[in-house]
């Protein structure tokens, strides 16, 4: 096995500055509100999906959360909370959550970058994933608020599995 020794004493590039190159290789329209903060907007199936990313340096981490247009009432929130269980747990990487203040539902993802070191693989696949996360289930959260269906319900109605190869 053979241990590659960088120079600690060279500069990396900010992270956001590897992830705005991602976004701009994508076309996607971004706003950099910030050294440490990058939003931008890309258009799905079901709606225009709206991330956040944020670098922390104390934490040498990167956040992302992407909001859905869509407020979840306080009589729905017990079902709504029922469906991010049983999402979550389906999931990987990343989690849905609810805030609590306003009922927003959103995802959310952090990822450790030791020395600040990213690569452009690394912020596309974080960009893929979470745009993969929110398209895949989005059609389940509508089907609870606006459908009154129960989180198995809607994940059975919204969300295709594939069994076996084709």
């Amino acid at each position: 096995m053979t241990v590659a020794h960088q120079d600690r004493t060279s500069t990396a590039a900010h992270p956001l500055d590897m992830l705005e190159r991602t976004v701009e290789d994508q076309g996607w329209p971004f706003e950099r509100s910030g050294r440490d903060e990058l939003n931008l907007s890309v258009a799905g199936r079901w709606c225009d999906h709206h991330f956040s990313f944020s670098w922390r340096e104390d934490l040498q981490s990167l956040h992302l959360s992407s909001a859905f247009e869509m407020r979840v009432a306080d009589n729905r929130r017990s079902d709504v909370a029922a469906l991010l269980m049983y999402v979550n747990a389906r999931l990987w990487i990343g989690h849905f959550d609810l805030w609590p203040d306003d009922g927003q539902l959103l995802f959310r993802h952090a990822m450790i970058f030791p020395e600040a070191r990213v690569s452009a693989s690394q912020c596309e696949a974080l960009l893929n994933l979470a745009v993969e996360a929110c398209e895949h289930y989005y059609p389940a959260f509508q089907f609870v608020l606006w459908g009154g269906k129960t989180a198995e319900e809607a994940v059975a109605a919204a969300v295709l599995e594939c069994a076996g190869q084709a």
